[in-house]
């Protein structure tokens, strides 16, 4: 699979939107205090990162264009779905605990990070049960 030029591109894409994604976070936890009022400057700021978040998914959806192999595209689609619903999920179930205990409140900016670490477990589930090769275990 990494041999494939499309998972190359997308694995340089990859590198530089997250380095972007984290220089922006950095950048803006430094400059604005916490507890900022919402000014213009202080929203444009923290909302930077999020153009490397919109970039991620860009080019996620570039890389299911560009890869010609239906089984890759599958392999790919299935980590997406797992990502998704466990996502969903995870959301759904603190939210009512949020809404009915004292849990603490988890914000919303650790929705995008939790279905990344999704992925990871939609690629244990494509090896899990279609083999490291695609063939079936």
């Amino acid at each position: 699979m990494a041999r494939h030029p499309a998972y190359r591109r997308y694995t340089r894409r990859m590198a530089g939107l997250g380095a972007a994604y984290v220089a922006a976070i950095l950048v803006a936890a430094t400059f604005i205090p916490d507890g900022s009022p919402p000014t213009p400057a202080a929203i444009a700021l923290a909302l930077v990162p999020g153009i490397a978040v919109l970039g991620v998914i860009w080019t996620m959806g570039r890389l299911l264009l560009e890869l010609d192999d239906e089984y890759l595209r599958l392999l790919e689609v299935r980590k997406f779905i797992v990502a998704t619903g466990l996502l969903l999920a995870f959301a759904s179930l603190w939210g009512l605990l949020e809404l009915f205990t004292a849990v603490p409140r988890v914000p919303v900016f650790y929705a995008f990070p939790v279905w990344c670490l999704g992925l990871g477990a939609g690629a244990l589930y494509n090896r899990l049960t279609m083999g490291e090769d695609g063939s079936c275990p």
